[in-house]
């Protein structure tokens, strides 16, 4: 296996999912709780996992190193928003995504903008490992516009 660091710059496509929020979202103030933006992203990076078949199955996953979001604007219940996500960069054992909340209805609108680094990991050692070809090549798939 070679050491030598593999960072690839992408300029994207974007992985899109929608969904639905949920009337126990809101806090006190009846917005959507901060909390629940964090579990939107998570949701997003789940189902690109799922895309990738890179579930844990394989004897790896994705552990979550980063994540950072700023708060736009607040987000109400009854509504569908779309989670976006764009590929920053492809490390030798970590990926950067760039992530944003929007109004199903309008892509422009948007309540939250995020980034996240998942680092690959063997599930036996709880070790990074590096991306194999296949993973490359399947999130280039899942990210070609």
């Amino acid at each position: 296996m070679s050491t030598e660091s593999v960072d690839i710059q992408t300029h994207s496509g974007t992985f899109e999912i929608p969904v639905e929020v949920r009337w126990g979202d809101m806090d006190a103030l009846r917005h959507v709780n901060n909390v629940a933006y964090f579990r939107y992203f998570e949701e997003g990076r789940v189902r690109l996992f799922s895309a990738l078949q890179m579930e844990g199955g394989q004897g790896r996953y994705g552990v979550l190193a980063h994540a950072s979001c700023d708060f736009l604007k607040p987000l109400l219940y009854p509504g569908r928003i779309v989670v976006g996500m764009a590929l920053l960069r492809i490390g030798r054992t970590s990926l950067e995504l760039d992530s944003w909340i929007a109004a199903e209805d309008d892509a422009r609108n948007l309540y939250a903008k995020g980034r996240s680094v998942l680092v690959c990991t063997d599930s036996a050692t709880g070790r990074p490992v590096p991306w194999t070809d296949a993973d490359r090549q399947a999130l280039i798939r899942c990210f070609s516009a």
